[in-house]
């Protein structure tokens, strides 16, 4: 996408998202698996609103909703916009329907288009389509992991596509660690005219200690070898919340793996080609905070501050395994260096979601987009294999709570040198 959204551009992100739904029936796209996701058809129409209440409402000539319901049913969290409807119930949302929906979008789709062919000289305009396009790019991750997550609550494993990620032969590559001397570092987005996200502004400088960063992710095969420690059972591991919320759920391995075979001694695990064979060098992906955390500790080291990762993250290329290449699942780590730091999995931080300094939220109901979320979450950086092309950099501040587990997160560590 370029700093000035095209038409094209936006029918490219907007196609996009249609093209992730497309092998869901109706039934798959209604359901609610928790929650902490959303259904299919919901994601499509939310993303649509949108464009109707930030864009077309305060733009449009003669302005009138496609739905005047609309505006409560597919409002997220935008409270100056007005009630929304629960989170929790989205999935009881069983009308308006997928086919309805879709002619929201082809709606709000004609009119914006119009809007752009009219005034895309408009700076202002300009500049709100773009953080929708990048807002709707965020969905389509959404829409992913949503989707995977509903669809391993079936019994049946049933597979979202049948490309299968390329489990490669053998262990891992050898792990080896990176070392940096630390010292005062800028972190953020350089407001250089390209995009970013208001929680990435304004850089600054930061101190960071010397310290030393993991070649890759860690692996299948080395978190396996945590739980056959007894990672999941020794309590000296974990963050005293953290041990208190897996006893409470009974967890004894990632939410995404299961015992199969006889007497259930092969790891399996769900993807979205469905429960294949736990793949040993691929990325240990779906993990907590919690569990990232007890398995650094298990292995001597620490998670890394998001100023230790983005510092790296600079000095890397912008490459990895995005949502085009459909496999939708981190890959091996290759080659030499630093590997795996974009578009395989989110990495954990040991940072809390917190503002930079001299941050400041917009003004009006966009303003609720990032900052009111600053408080009891965690940073994750990189992007991961289901975000779009193009979406991730090195200062692209991600965050969940603490219990998240149905995004692709994994871990890198970190230690003191």
């Amino acid at each position: 996408m370029t700093a000035a959204p095209t038409p094209a551009d936006y029918a490219a992100v907007r196609q996009r998202s249609a093209d992730l739904v497309a092998p869901l029936s109706p039934e798959d796209a209604c359901a609610q698996s928790m929650p902490d996701a959303s259904p299919a058809k919901w994601h499509l129409a939310h993303t649509t609103w949108f464009f109707e209440t930030f864009v077309l409402e305060p733009n449009e000539a003669a302005f009138a909703p496609f739905h005047p319901a609309f505006r409560v049913l597919f409002n997220s969290y935008y409270n100056g916009v007005g009630a929304k409807h629960p989170r929790p119930q989205r999935g009881l949302l069983t009308r308006p329907s997928l086919a309805e929906v879709l002619a929201y979008r082809a709606n709000v789709d004609e009119r914006l288009q119009r809007l752009l062919a009219q005034r895309g000289d408009d700076a202002q305009l300009m500049a709100l389509v773009e953080l929708g396009l990048h807002h709707e790019q965020q969905h389509q991750e959404l829409l992913v992991t949503d989707i995977k997550h509903l669809l391993s609550c079936n019994p049946l494993f049933p597979a979202y596509h049948a490309l299968q990620p390329d489990a490669g032969s053998g262990p891992a590559q050898p792990l080896t660690w990176h070392e940096s001397d630390g010292g005062v570092v800028e972190i953020g987005h350089a407001g250089d005219g390209t995009f970013a996200f208001d929680n990435e502004l304004p850089r600054h400088r930061v101190y960071v200690q010397p310290h030393a960063l993991a070649s890759r992710l860690v692996s299948n095969g080395e978190y396996a070898a945590f739980i056959e420690d007894g990672g999941y059972r020794n309590p000296a591991l974990w963050l005293a919340e953290g041990w208190d919320w897996r006893t409470a759920q009974g967890l004894v391995q990632p939410i995404y793996w299961h015992r199969e075979g006889p007497g259930g001694a092969a790891w399996h695990e769900f993807t979205v080609a469905g429960l294949v064979p736990l793949a040993s060098a691929l990325p240990a992906v779906h993990l907590s905070y919690y569990e990232a955390d007890a398995y650094a500790r298990w292995a001597g080291a620490r998670l890394p501050t998001e100023a230790e990762w983005e510092h790296a993250a600079t000095q890397q290329p912008l490459q990895g395994h995005t949502a085009e290449g459909r496999l939708l699942h981190p890959q091996a780590a290759q080659g030499d260096g630093m590997a795996q730091m974009f578009n395989d999995a989110w990495q954990w931080t040991q940072s809390s979601y917190a503002p930079y300094p001299g941050f400041r939220t917009a003004e009006g109901a966009v303003g609720e987009y990032n900052g009111k979320f600053m408080v009891n979450q965690y940073v994750l950086r990189g992007g991961s294999c289901a975000t779009p092309a193009g979406h991730a950099r090195a200062t692209y501040r991600n965050f969940f709570p603490a219990t998240a587990r149905w995004q692709f997160s994994g871990v890198r560590l970190a230690r003191d040198v």
